[in-house]
């Protein structure tokens, strides 16, 4: 099919959203309508189709974006100028539940490494985790000296050095030692050192009763206050589990194992017609043959909420998903902050206007499934499918999030691009080919190619394929450039 100059996404639209720069002058047919545009209207910006009057809300994706501050003629562009929010306050709500889920399609499989916890993972590398920021230059020139037992199945040896682990209190400390708890679990990790310092809040004795039961020979523990060289003691414990890691070998694994992040609400006006369904379509597919996928980013759910309460499989998951999206609220509002100023510089200059601009697109990546699990952050993931996972929409600690809750690799989708990288494979995924083009070192994925030559369920059928080679060890853009990420969410008081 042939590139299309704009899109109306749902046919009670109010504005339709440019494919490509508009010139101010040019009549356009929408849906049998002629347009004349009255100014220019830049790539994903929209623009209104009828007379819009002040106080009348502006409709995208079938549903409300805002309000006009002012009359907007048909024509004229529709952004942070004439379109303000119809966000405020906590809200209540009613469960009107989805019935409908989508069907079960025939198994995939993809080359994984069997844990002997019977877990599944995609990749084999060694994790350093310190304990505390102190440790973190200690910790990457491990992983400098380390990096020569990275051979045969041993596929990497990473630090993920953070700034906390120590002068913290209440709910923060606690969301350490649970997110640290989790990366010395996850199963893409064959082997772990646990570094810490010795005087630290969140020191090893401590942090072991999170942990739980372990295997000795998989995670190794140090504390550089008890030895008399941190790093020769540390190097043998890394030859130790470089032993123990190289003996794992990839084997054919049923995809319903296979757990996937998805990440970014939407940078541009373009992700929620292009990226964001076509994850959104993937996460039917996968879910269908079986396996899960969580989405995350709370505060750019806010506006498109109802959406997701109402495909809760059961009046529960509907109460917690209340929870989920009030607990972001107040806690915006309890640091004296609005609920809906999250759309970024970047966003706007992408054409996103309003928080519910960008979250109706944010929702899209959860497809049409069911939503048969909501976790609290660091909560690891317990149900396949559909799960809703709470943390904020800042990139690296919602990644983070979704890598501790157990997804085994994130997709991200972006239309302004980015180099970063969680502690799992991170594909980054373009909602427009200008981007794909532009900046190839980063993008792993090219949606855009939707409002071009493919549909969304080719797409989405190609990024199975897609996912399922790097599950099977393909590397990522962020990977073969060595990046890799770790943030944890902090919300309150440092001591």
């Amino acid at each position: 099919m042939a590139m299309q100059d704009i899109v109306k996404i749902h046919e009670n639209d109010n504005v339709a959203v440019a494919l490509r720069p508009l010139a101010k002058g040019e009549t356009l047919d929408v849906a049998g309508v002629k347009v004349s545009l009255l100014e220019d209207i830049p790539q994903g910006h929209k623009f209104a189709l009828r007379f819009i009057k002040a106080a009348e809300e502006v409709v995208k994706y079938g549903f409300r974006i805002g309000y006009a501050k002012e009359d907007i003629e048909a024509g004229a562009w529709v952004h942070v100028h004439n379109v303000r929010t119809a966000l405020g306050d906590v809200l209540t709500y009613d469960y009107v539940p989805q019935e409908n889920d989508v069907a079960p399609t025939e198994h995939v499989y993809f080359e994984g490494y069997r844990r002997p916890d019977g877990k599944a993972g995609i990749r084999n590398e060694i994790w350093i985790i310190p304990t505390v920021g102190c440790v973190n230059s200690i910790a990457k020139a491990l992983e400098n000296q380390a990096k020569s037992l990275a051979v045969g199945n041993v596929e990497d040896v990473i630090a993920f050095p953070h700034p906390y682990g120590c002068s913290q209190m209440g709910d923060d400390q606690e969301n350490t030692r649970k997110v640290l708890a989790d990366m010395i679990r996850h199963p893409n990790a064959g082997g772990v050192l646990v570094l810490g310092l010795g005087c630290e809040n969140s020191n090893i004795p401590v942090l072991m009763d999170y942990i739980g039961a372990y295997d000795e020979d998989r995670v190794k523990f140090l504390q550089c206050q008890d030895v008399e060289d941190e790093m020769e003691t540390a190097m043998g414990l890394l030859n130790e589990l470089a032993a123990y890691a190289g003996a794992f070998s990839r084997e054919k694994i049923d995809a319903a194992e296979l757990v996937i992040g998805m990440k970014c609400g939407g940078s541009d006006g373009l992700s929620g017609i292009t990226a964001n369904p076509v994850v959104g379509a993937f996460s039917d597919l996968l879910v269908s043959k079986g396996g899960t996928t969580i989405l995350t980013e709370v505060p750019e759910m806010f506006g498109a909420e109802t959406l997701l309460m109402n495909r809760c499989a059961s009046p529960e998951l509907f109460d917690k998903t209340v929870d989920l999206i009030n607990h972001f609220k107040n806690y915006f509002t309890s640091h004296n902050q609005t609920i809906y100023e999250n759309p970024s510089p970047g966003n706007k200059k992408g054409g996103i206007s309003t928080l519910e601009d960008k979250s109706l697109g944010c929702t899209q990546k959860s497809g049409s499934a069911l939503v048969r699990g909501v976790l609290e952050y660091g909560e690891p993931v317990k149900v396949k499918g559909l799960n809703l996972l709470s943390a904020p929409g800042n990139d690296l600690v919602a990644s983070t999030a979704l890598a501790v809750s157990g997804a085994h690799m994130v997709l991200f989708t972006t239309g302004r691009g980015t180099p970063f990288a969680s502690p799992v494979p991170t594909v980054k995924i373009s909602s427009n080919s200008r981007l794909a083009g532009h900046k190839d070192n980063w993008i792993d994925f090219n949606a855009g190619r939707m409002v071009e030559d493919m549909t969304k369920e080719e797409l989405a059928k190609e990024l199975l394929n897609y996912v399922l080679a790097v599950a099977s060890g393909r590397k990522v853009k962020s990977e073969e450039a060595g990046f890799h990420d770790m943030a944890i969410f902090k919300q309150g008081v440092t001591l």
